[in-house]
C-alpha cells in the first residue's frame, strides 16, 4: 500500500516490511478480526454475540484524528502529520464503552468494563479516577465519541445487532471476566498476526487431547509390565483402574481420596484424560501448590508426553521452554498445563489483560487441584464460589485430589453459614478400605502434647536412626536444630529454588544407594515430594501436615520389619501466631482423645471442621462482597477485588538474588544486556524472599545492592551459607514456599 493511499485510511497498527515499505491494518479490519476471534472464543459459554460486539467497539477511539495522528507520528510513518492532539498517548477506549452504554442502556456497562480495559485492565465500577463511572463521566468523552461518528465509519461497526444471549448462570463477575478474556486474547492474537507473523505462525497446539492418552497408555503400559509385583503397586493398580472408569460419568465435581504414595499423581492425570476426551472437553490443567512439587510433577509428564507439556510458573528454568511452549503459556492454549495454585486463583480473580488472558480457555475443561488440602483458607469461601461456578455454568470438571481430603460439605450454624461445594462425587469405591490396605506407618504421640522436646534430646534421638527425615515448622527451627546434627542435610525455603533442587535429587540418589542420610526441613518436603524414609520424626502440627510427613515414610511398604515409624514430638516453641498455630491448636485438641487410627478418614473430616471454625473469616479479604455486593445493578469493584486477592502478600517480602552457583555469571549478563525474559528466569532459580524490614536494614548497610532498577541482590559475602541458605536474618513465614 502506498503512503498516499495510507494517509487516507483509518490506521489501526503499522510497521515496515522486509524491504523496508510501510505495511498497514486496516482499522476496519482489524476490528473484524478481533470480533471474529472473540465471538468464536466465547461460542464455548454460548455468549459469542456479546464477545462479537465487543471486538468491533474495542478500538472505536483509534478513529479520532488525534489517534491517527499519535500513530502516524510515533511509527514514523508520517513524522510531519499535524494532527492536533496527536503528539501524546490518546485515550482510544473510552469511547468504545460509551458508545456501548448509548447503545444498550444499562446492558451496555458489560461491554464497558471489557472495552475500556482492554488495556489497562478490568476498572472498578467507581471509587477512583480510572473508575469505569468516573471516565463515562469525562466531559469530553462524548465529544470524542461524536468526533467518530463524524470520521463515518462502516455502517456496520456502529450500528450492529443487540446481543441476544443470556448469562450461562452464577457470578456475573465471572462471566465478564471470561468475555474480558476473549476480548483481549482476540486483541492479542490478531495484532500479533499482523505485527509479527512469523511469531503468530508458531502458535496453535500441536496434539489433541486423544494423542496424549495414547501416549500414556503406552507409558503405562510400559510402567506397569517393569513394576515388582509388590502389594503397594496392586493397590496402585487397583486406584488407577478405578480413575479409568469413573471417567465416564458426567462432568462436575470429584475427589480423589488416596493415601500418599497410592499413586494419585498419575492415577488424577488418568482420570483427567479419559473423561475430558468421553466427554469432548478441551483441556487439562494441573495446578500445585509448591516450588518443591510442581517440578518433580512436570518432570514425570514431560517424560510420558514431551514438549506437549506447558509449564506456567516463575520458577520454570528457561532452557526446560520453547518457542511454542512459551507462546502457549500466555493463554494456555496447549492440552495440558502444569501450574501452580498461586498462578491459577490469581488469574480468576485478576483485572490486568495478561492475567485475565487465559480465562477463556478455562471453559469445558478438567482442572485436578493436587494437595486440594493446601487451598488458602482465608480466601476459601470466594476459591469455593468460584469452581462452583465453572463446574455448573462452564463445563469444567473439578477434581480435587489428596490423601487428606478437607471438609468442603456445605453446613451452618448458629449465626453461621458455609457453603462449601455440594454434590462431590468421591472416585474411589472405598477409600477407607483403601486406608486400611495401605498402612504402611505406625505413628506414635508424645506423652504429653502440651510437654516441648529441646533441640538437642531431639538430635540425639535423631542420631539412633540411619535414615531419617525430620519435620519442622520453622524455617530458625530447621537451621537450629541442624546446627545439632552436622551431617544432616538441611532443606528450608532460605535456599534458593536452585540450591533447594540440587539438595532433593541428592537426597533421592542417596536413598536409592541406601546410605547414611538424615534430613531437617521445613514442610515444604511434605506435601506430594517422592521420597522414601524408613522413619521420620514431625513437629506437633495440623493433623494434615502429620499425614503427609507420614506420606514421605515407608512409601513403597519395602521395609523388611513392617511398618515405617513415625514420631511426633513438641518443638521448643509453638508455631507462630496465624493458620499454622490454628492447626497445631486444633489437632492438639483432636488427638487428645487418643484415636486408634491417627490416619483414618473420618478423623480428617473432623479435624477440618474444627480447623475451620476456628477461623475468623473464610473470606478474609471481602473479596466476594466487592464481585457480588451490587452485581445486579454492574457495579463490580474488579480491580479492588484482584488487588486483594493476593495468595502470597508481596507488599510485606522482597525478592533478593543470592550468590550460589551460576548466579554471579547471570548477575553479569544482566549488568551487561539487562533484564531479558529467559535471564530474569535463570536468576528466579537464584532468589529467596525475605521480609521488607530486613531488607531496608540490609539495604541501607549496602549489604544488598540494586543491580537493575527494581531487582536487588547480595553484595557482600556472608549473607548466604552453602548449607542454611540465607543467614541475614529470619527470611519470612512459610507461605513463601508458595511461588507465582
Amino acid at each position: 500500500m502506498n503512503q498516499e493511499t495510507g494517509n487516507q485510511m483509518p490506521i489501526a497498527h503499522v510497521r515496515k516490511g522486509e524491504n523496508g515499505e510501510w505495511i498497514i491494518h486496516d482499522l476496519g479490519e482489524h476490528l473484524h478480526g478481533v470480533a471474529k476471534l472473540a465471538d468464536a472464543f466465547a461460542r464455548h459459554f454460548r455468549s459469542g454475540d456479546w464477545a462479537h460486539l465487543a471486538g468491533l467497539w474495542h478500538d472505536l477511539g483509534k478513529y479520532r484524528q488525534a489517534f491517527q495522528g499519535y500513530i502516524r507520528t510515533q511509527s514514523g510513518y508520517d513524522p510531519e502529520a499535524h494532527i492536533e492532539g496527536g503528539k501524546g498517548r490518546v485515550d482510544h477506549s473510552t469511547a468504545g464503552a460509551i458508545h456501548a452504554i448509548e447503545r444498550l442502556g444499562p446492558h451496555g456497562r458489560i461491554l464497558a468494563y471489557l472495552i475500556a480495559g482492554h488495556h489497562a485492565g478490568l476498572p472498578d465500577w467507581s471509587g477512583t479516577p480510572s473508575s469505569l463511572f468516573q471516565r463515562m463521566e469525562q466531559p469530553q468523552a462524548k465529544e470524542w465519541l461524536n468526533e467518530i461518528r463524524a470520521q463515518n465509519p462502516p455502517a456496520d461497526l456502529l450500528e450492529s445487532e443487540r446481543p441476544r444471549s443470556r448469562p450461562p448462570g452464577g457470578a456475573l463477575h465471572l462471566w465478564l471476566r471470561l468475555l474480558f478474556s476473549a476480548l483481549v486474547d482476540a486483541d492479542f492474537l490478531d495484532t500479533e498476526a499482523f505485527m509479527d507473523p512469523a511469531r503468530a505462525n508458531q502458535r496453535g497446539a500441536t496434539c489433541a487431547l486423544q494423542d496424549l492418552l495414547d501416549a500414556f497408555n503406552t507409558y503405562m503400559e510400559g510402567k506397569t509390565a517393569a513394576a515388582p509385583d509388590t502389594p503397594v503397586n496392586r493397590l496402585r493398580a487397583q486406584v488407577l483402574a478405578q480413575c479409568r472408569t469413573k471417567a465416564e460419568e458426567a462432568p462436575g465435581l470429584f475427589s480423589l481420596t488416596v493415601p500418599t504414595g497410592g499413586g494419585k499423581t498419575l492415577s488424577s492425570l488418568a482420570f483427567a484424560l479419559e473423561h475430558a476426551v468421553h466427554h469432548g472437553q478441551r483441556r487439562i490443567v494441573y495446578a500445585i501448590p509448591y516450588t518443591s512439587i510442581i517440578e518433580q510433577t512436570a518432570e514425570i509428564f514431560r517424560e510420558i508426553f514431551g514438549e506437549a507439556v506447558i509449564e506456567h510458573h516463575s520458577n520454570l528454568d528457561p532452557d526446560r521452554e520453547t518457542t511454542k511452549s512459551r507462546l502457549a503459556s500466555e493463554n494456555w492454549d496447549a492440552p495440558l498445563v502444569v501450574t501452580t495454585n498461586v498462578q491459577l486463583f490469581e488469574s480468576l480473580f485478576a483485572a490486568r489483560t495478561s492475567q485475565c488472558r487465559k480465562l477463556h480457555n478455562l471453559v469445558d475443561s478438567v482442572i485436578v487441584l493436587d494437595e486440594a488440602q493446601l487451598l488458602p483458607p482465608e480466601f476459601l469461601d470466594p476459591i469455593l464460589d468460584m469452581l462452583r461456578d465453572l463446574s455448573a455454568h462452564y463445563g469444567v470438571t473439578v477434581v480435587l485430589s489428596t490423601a487428606t481430603q478437607p471438609a468442603f460439605k456445605p453446613r451452618q450454624g448458629f449465626g453461621w453459614k458455609f457453603d462449601g461445594l455440594e454434590n462431590v462425587r468421591e472416585i474411589m469405591a472405598d477409600p477407607e478400605l483403601l486406608y486400611r490396605d495401605l498402612k504402611r506407618v505406625d505413628v506414635k504421640l508424645p506423652g504429653d502434647l502440651h510437654a516441648p522436646q529441646d533441640w538437642p534430646t531431639l538430635a540425639e534421638r535423631i542420631r539412633g536412626h540411619e535414615q531419617v527425615l525430620v519435620i519442622v515448622n520453622r524455617r530458625d527451627d530447621a537451621r537450629e536444630l541442624a546446627a545439632l546434627l552436622p551431617e544432616a542435610v538441611h532443606l528450608s525455603a532460605n535456599l534458593c529454588g536452585e540450591h533447594r533442587s540440587r539438595l532433593i535429587a541428592e537426597i533421592r540418589e542417596r536413598l536409592r544407594l541406601k546410605a547414611p542420610l538424615r534430613v531437617v526441613s521445613t514442610q515444604l518436603i511434605e506435601a506430594g515430594v517422592d521420597v522414601d524414609f524408613p522413619v521420620v520424626f514431625r513437629a506437633m502440627a495440623g493433623l494434615d501436615s502429620i499425614a503427609q510427613a507420614a506420606g514421605r515414610c515407608n512409601r513403597e511398604g519395602k521395609l523388611a520389619d513392617g511398618l515405617g515409624r513415625v514420631f511426633v514430638f513438641v518443638p521448643p516453641k509453638p508455631s507462630p501466631p496465624g493458620l499454622l498455630r490454628k492447626g497445631e491448636d486444633a489437632a492438639r485438641e483432636l488427638l487428645f482423645e487418643r484415636a486408634e487410627d491417627l490416619l483414618s478418614r473420618e478423623l480428617f473430616e473432623r479435624y477440618f471442621e474444627l480447623y475451620y471454625s476456628r477461623l475468623n473469616n473464610l473470606d478474609k479479604q471481602g473479596i466476594l462482597e466487592l464481585l457480588r455486593k451490587d452485581e445486579r445493578s454492574l457495579q463490580i469493584q474488579f480491580r479492588t477485588a484482584a488487588e486483594r486477592f493476593r495468595l502470597i502478600d508481596d507488599q510485606a517480602q522482597q525478592t533478593i538474588i543470592v550468590r550460589y552457583g551460576d548466579a554471579e555469571k547471570w548477575l553479569s549478563m544482566l549488568k551487561n544486556q539487562g533484564p531479558e525474559r529467559w535471564l530474569m528466569r535463570k536468576l528466579q532459580r537464584y532468589s529467596v524472599n525475605i521480609p521488607k524490614s530486613l531488607f531496608q536494614k540490609l539495604l541501607a548497610t549496602d549489604e544488598v545492592a540494586q543491580v537493575h532498577p527494581g531487582i536487588y541482590a547480595q553484595n557482600v559475602d556472608g549473607l548466604y551459607d552453602s548449607r542454611f541458605g540465607f543467614i541475614g536474618g529470619q527470611a519470612g513465614p512459610n507461605p513463601l514456599d508458595l511461588i507465582i
